[in-house]
């Protein structure tokens, strides 16, 4: 009788979130664990993988299948949509604002309404924080829940039942098994073949100083391969996403791991650094002192449709792995240049460049603007996207120097400014997020 209630209540509070949020839910998300898991375990690859590893490595057939099943329940999750919208979606709308002002600088909005409503989508993203995975939910929550790809680094407890709940599976970064790389080939290529709309971090990592990384190929090439399938006729559609913040949180600590590893702090002092930190920002909530991090903006730039891409190369997806990423590395390059063509260029980006070009210790203001003038001038040149276009030089400047004297990277001195050049490379962490824009020969998006 209880268990009749519950299932009852269930049903409400799902067709209330489906009222509310119209959003786009793929179904394959709601499939029971149980059944994909059957799914996978009873996949003729995954069982040749099995057969060409027990014969390699002399392992037992028993113990090589344990693995398979090890595999299985830690990538595939359990989606699970109150938890995605009325508790994820409902810590992000409470916390997010708290951090930054959240928005949307640029959206190819004719070109996104075109995609045929039976295609397969795929957000590729940059990676500048671990915020990311929120952000951009955040901002897609009214159109598509995401299934995101995400690193080892989150299956701790409680994230990993949070991330697998709201339907993201786990990638192990650096891990060379095959019978793994099957497992996890197999079951990305099964949600894509159901239509599952997936976002995934072209970089496979987290920028360490801010300028884009060489892109990974391995999940693109699983997602691509479908198109190999007698049955799969869905359109499939790339589309580039650029985030950019005024300020990333976790900023020095990836700048550090850039350093040797004698020059870093030791993992106790890294710990109690975060914690301070933590404890800090507390207090300044508590006692109604925090001040946002500026901006934290998503630009999407227009869908790129991959079957075309794959008619202009016939005979691509059979070519050997290594002559077939290569010539995906491409693709790949075209789906970042285009992510870099739509970076949101922020005040603190704007300001930190115009610094980095400036030698001296010190600024005057009148200086600062004029700078600020000539680069925005420089990136309307290439249709770069601006946060705050519309403002003067001077009003633009204002917004960048509540972060950078927050974080004493300037220090006012009357009419001119101080500058800590101890913290250069800060500075130029994010004047790297726009480079590539102010780069000669730099085309217009």
């Amino acid at each position: 009788m209880i268990g009749a209630w519950l299932r009852r209540r269930s049903w409400r509070w799902l067709r209330g979130v489906r009222r509310e949020f119209r959003a786009r839910i793929d179904r394959f998300k709601l499939t029971p664990k149980g059944r994909i898991r059957g799914e996978l375990l009873a996949d003729p690859e995954v069982a040749a993988t099995v057969a060409v590893h027990v014969r390699e490595s002399g392992e037992a057939p028993a113990r090589a299948w344990e693995r398979v099943h090890e595999y299985v329940e830690e990538i595939v999750p359990r989606f699970n949509l109150i938890a995605y919208y009325r508790v994820g979606y409902a810590v992000a709308r409470a916390l997010i604002p708290l951090l930054y002002k959240v928005s949307v600088g640029y959206e190819a909005r004719e070109a996104l309404n075109a995609i045929p409503r039976r295609s397969v989508v795929l957000y590729l993203m940059n990676h500048r924080s671990n915020a990311d995975y929120v952000v951009v939910a955040y901002v897609l929550s009214g159109h598509v829940a995401l299934s995101y790809a995400v690193g080892e680094w989150a299956r701790v407890w409680p994230l990993e039942a949070v991330f697998k709940s709201f339907g993201s599976y786990f990638v192990r970064r650096r891990y060379r098994e095959a019978l793994y790389h099957k497992v996890l080939e197999r079951y990305v290529q099964l949600i894509t073949r159901n239509g599952v709309t997936q976002g995934i971090f072209l970089e496979g990592g987290l920028t360490r100083d801010g300028r884009f990384r060489e892109p990974k190929l391995g999940l693109l090439d699983y997602i691509v391969r479908v198109k190999r399938e007698p049955g799969f006729d869905h359109p499939l559609y790339v589309i580039p996403v650029a985030i950019n913040y005024d300020r990333v949180l976790e900023d020095r600590s990836l700048l550090r791991e850039s350093l040797a590893e004698d020059r870093r702090l030791p993992r106790h002092e890294q710990i109690l650094e975060v914690a301070s930190y933590l404890i800090k920002v507390s207090a300044r909530f508590l006692l109604r002192r925090a001040r946002r991090y500026g901006r934290a903006c998503v630009n999407f730039g227009a869908p790129y449709c991959v079957d075309d891409w794959l008619a202009a190369r016939p005979g691509l997806l059979e070519l050997p792995r290594e002559e077939r990423l290569q010539r995906l590395k491409e693709l790949a390059d075209e789906v970042m240049r285009r992510i870099g063509s739509v970076m949101p260029v922020t005040a603190v980006a704007l300001a930190s460049t115009a610094l980095l070009d400036h030698a001296a210790e010190s600024i005057d203001r009148a200086r600062w603007e004029a700078r600020l003038d000539e680069l925005r001038s420089a990136l309307r040149g290439v249709n770069a996207r601006v946060i705050g276009d519309e403002r003067t030089s001077a009003a633009i400047l204002d917004r960048a120097l509540v972060m950078l004297t927050l974080r004493r990277l300037v220090t006012a001195d009357g009419a001119s400014f101080r500058i800590d050049r101890s913290q250069d490379p800060l500075l130029r962490y994010y004047a790297n997020s726009i480079v590539h824009l102010l780069a000669p020969g730099a085309s217009r998006a």
